[in-house]
C-alpha cells in the first residue's frame, strides 16, 4: 500500500500499483510510505528489512571506511540514501525511473550529492544480502549498477563469508567477479584503505551477538 501525496496536496491511497506503469522520481517525490522501496527502470520493488548480521556487517564496514574517508574529499553514505541513477543524461525528475538504496557507497565526485541525495554513478557501492533478497532483484541491480557505469560494485554474502568485487572494465562491463575470503580488500580507487574480509565477517562474532 502506498500513500500518495497530489499535485493539490491531497492525500490517497494506492492499495497496489499498477504493473504497467512506469514510475518516475517525481513519483516517488510524492509518496508517503512505510516500507523502504527502489525504483527499477520504473518498477516499484519493496526493500525487505535487514536482520542482525547484515545490520553488523554494515556497522563494521561504516567504523572502517567512515573513519578513513572522514578527511578525504569523498563522499560516504549508509541507507537509506537515495542514489538516482539517470540514462542518457536525463536528470529531470519526471525522467529519472531509477532510484536506488544501497546499503554503502563512496561517491568522489562531489557535485554529484545534493540535498535529496545522490545523482549519478557513485565510484563504488556495496550491498549486503540478506534471506530476503531474490535473484530477480539480484540479478536486476547488477544490470542497472553496470548500466550507469558505477566504477566498482561489492556483494557481500553474509552466508557464504565472501565478498564478490566486480570493476568496470574499459567496455563498460563488470564482467567476471572476484571473490575474496579471508582476504585483504580495497576500493581499487583507493588502495590506501585496506579492509579485512574475515574482521568483517567474522561468523563467530556475529553469532555471539545473536
Amino acid at each position: 500500500m502506498l500513500t500518495i501525496m497530489n499535485d493539490e496536496g491531497g492525500i490517497s491511497i494506492v492499495e497496489e500499483p499498477s504493473p504497467d506503469y512506469v514510475y518516475t522520481y517525481a513519483d516517488y517525490l510524492k509518496w508517503q510510505f512505510e516500507e523502504r522501496l527502489e525504483l527499477f527502470r520504473g518498477k516499484i520493488f519493496k526493500l525487505s528489512a535487514p536482520n542482525t548480521k547484515h545490520q553488523v556487517i554494515s556497522m563494521k564496514l561504516q567504523l572502517r571506511i567512515g573513519s578513513f574517508l572522514e578527511k578525504q574529499p569523498c563522499f560516504f553514505f549508509v541507507a537509506p540514501f537515495d542514489v538516482r541513477l539517470p540514462v542518457k543524461n536525463r536528470k529531470k525528475d519526471n525522467e529519472i525511473t531509477t532510484v536506488v538504496q544501497p546499503d554503502l557507497g563512496i561517491v568522489c565526485d562531489v557535485s554529484k550529492i545534493d540535498e535529496r541525495g545522490c545523482c549519478g554513478a557513485p565510484d563504488l557501492v556495496v550491498e549486503i544480502l540478506s534471506p530476503g533478497n531474490s535473484q530477480k532483484e539480484v540479478q536486476l541491480k547488477f544490470e542497472l549498477y553496470e548500466e550507469a557505469c558505477i566504477k566498482e560494485y561489492w556483494i557481500i554474502n553474509p552466508v557464504e563469508e565472501n565478498i564478490v568485487v566486480f570493476i568496470l572494465n574499459e567496455d563498460g562491463e563488470f564482467g567476471g567477479g572476484k571473490m575474496y575470503a579471508g582476504k585483504t580488500i580495497s576500493p581499487h580507487f583507493i588502495p590506501e584503505l585496506k579492509i579485512q574480509v574475515r574482521d568483517i565477517l567474522k561468523a563467530d562474532y556475529v553469532a555471539s551477538k545473536l
